[in-house]
């Protein structure tokens, strides 16, 4: 137990702030354990997890919010799919009309 920090210290090790690291979790981008009284407990992978989120946000000027969303994507089959149409229907604007049949088949089926 002696490599694992409390919510304070993993902070204070990291530079994010405690309120920024509930946030996190809060989000998805970062699980520490928890104790039996519920206290956040990080470690190892936690704290790397938490540098290289630093890293990517650096090199790709990527937000938070971005990779909050980025995730849900990653979870979220329907909405991945739904963005993917939706993108792709810009690349080819004169396939508005079939992107929208496709849209009325789906409503109808469901």
């Amino acid at each position: 137990m002696d490599d694992l920090r409390t919510v304070g210290q993993a902070a204070a090790e990291s530079g994010w702030s405690a309120r920024m690291l509930r946030y996190l979790e809060q989000h998805g981008l970062v699980q520490p354990r928890r104790t039996a009284a519920g206290y956040r407990l990080y470690g190892l992978a936690e704290l790397n997890r938490l540098r290289s989120l630093r890293e990517l946000r650096r090199r790709f000027g990527v937000e938070l919010d971005e990779l909050v969303f980025a995730g849900r994507l990653r979870r979220d089959p329907e909405l991945r799919g739904a963005v993917d149409a939706w993108l792709a229907s810009a690349d080819d604007t004169g396939s508005w009309v079939e992107w929208e049949q496709r849209k009325q088949e789906r409503l109808l089926a469901a």
